[in-house]
């Protein structure tokens, strides 16, 4: 959704790695005792750069200045490998993957806050202020 500015398409972006952080999450406590299970994890920083690269343009006025353009793949969801906790040859710390799942709800508490501020405010403006 592109209405004034790309503040709300980098939340919609954001909300949408929440998304899929919390599926992953899940399924990693789900498989808690599952045998030889591998824990997942996503790569948030390909979905930053991704969400940078369409938010800053820049004009390369030296070749010693570094590019902004990202060639990068999006979020991306990789297997924690070399790591067993149990005896099973699973990979899940369930310590670990709570403490993802408090503070991706964290996260995603603040995004929504924050992209309903800024509809509160285009309310605001549609009405005239009132």
């Amino acid at each position: 959704m592109k209405l004034f500015s790309n503040t709300i398409t980098t939340l919609e972006q954001a909300l949408n790695y929440s998304s899929l952080k919390q599926k992953v999450v899940s399924q990693n406590i789900a498989n808690a005792d599952t045998p030889n299970y591998k824990a997942k994890d996503v790569r948030f920083k390909a979905e930053f750069d991704k969400a940078l690269a369409h938010s800053l343009e820049a004009t390369k006025t030296d070749h010693r200045h570094y590019d902004f353009k990202n060639n990068g793949p999006g979020t991306s969801l990789m297997y924690r490998n070399n790591l067993n906790y149990n005896e099973n040859g699973n990979s899940v710390d369930l310590d670990k993957e709570m403490s993802d799942l408090a503070a991706n709800q964290i996260y995603y508490n603040a995004l929504t806050e924050r992209i309903s501020g800024k509809f509160n405010s285009l309310q605001s403006v549609i009405r005239g202020g009132k």
